[in-house]
């Protein structure tokens, strides 16, 4: 059976791997395609298609668009996205823009608590990432200001905390719209992880679904084989599409491999011609 990933990050947002690294990673898992999806960002996707030319994997351009709905951040996927199209860049430049103010308020709060840290050091040499909570984690773990990335969470980086104000979010229809002016698929993100209760994920779905989503992510890295098989029933009631990859980050998120995510994840290339069909 051939295997796809559709949920991929670099350090075009928070992964630790090149655009070209993940690639090579992809080729070596033996995938036959990838979608390169990172936060709100459609930058690496040049890199990733050069590095995949000539090459027997298909690389997909997509973003992964932070949104909130009921005062949750909900995450969308865009996949097969037009990378010549402006729509989705100059929209997310602002965002960006936003994204940077953010940042600059969490280091000014942070350095006052007595945890000094520098944008060099959240960018780690590649000042063109887009700087997320996962590197103020991960910076603040390697100086020893907590134990682990999970404890700066927890304690520090809590949006709307005294350390971490709130970023300023696209509405749900707003990051629907982009991604479909820019020729893309929608497909809902991780749809468990966001704690929902049945009725609200039910509620939440069919209301993309009138947007224009045609696809859900039921199979994740943070899904077992139930709870797949309880969000390919969501699917099918909303007459929805699955989609499914790892959500690979690299050493941000250590256990997760591309392609089979904690050792359990299998997302068939089957899945992809329904998708393009679609569109």
């Amino acid at each position: 059976m051939s295997l796809i990933d559709l949920h991929v990050h670099s350090t075009a947002s928070d992964g630790t791997c090149s655009p070209s690294k993940v690639v090579e990673l992809a080729l070596d898992a033996g995938l036959t395609a990838m979608a390169l999806t990172d936060h709100d960002t459609v930058a690496g996707v040049r890199e990733a298609l050069e590095a995949a030319k000539g090459r027997p994997l298909e690389v997909i351009p997509g973003a992964e668009l932070s949104a909130l709905w009921h005062d949750k951040e909900i995450h969308i996927l865009g996949l097969f996205l037009n990378p010549d199209s402006p729509v989705l860049p100059e929209a997310l430049a602002t965002l960006r823009k936003r994204r940077e103010e953010r940042n600059a308020q969490i280091i000014s709060r942070l350095e006052q608590a007595g945890f000094p840290i520098t944008m060099e050091e959240l960018q780690a040499g590649n000042p063109a990432t887009v700087v997320t909570r996962a590197h103020f984690a991960r910076v603040m773990a390697e100086k020893g200001y907590v134990a682990s990335r999970k404890e700066a969470f927890s304690r520090y980086l809590q949006p709307g905390g005294p350390y971490c104000p709130k970023k300023e979010q696209l509405q749900p229809e707003t990051a629907v719209r982009l991604i479909l002016e820019s020729g893309g698929f929608v497909s809902l993100a991780h749809p468990l992880q966001y704690k929902f209760s049945n009725r609200e994920l039910d509620e939440l779905t069919g209301w993309l679904a009138g947007l224009g989503m045609k696809g859900l992510e039921v199979y994740h890295s943070s899904n077992n084989q139930w709870e797949s098989g309880k969000l390919k029933e969501l699917a099918l009631r909303h007459g929805l599409f699955p989609t499914g990859g790892s959500d690979f980050h690299g050493e941000n998120k250590p256990d997760i491999r591309i392609g089979c995510g904690r050792g359990n994840l299998r997302v068939s290339a089957a899945l992809l011609e329904d998708i393009r069909g679609s569109r």
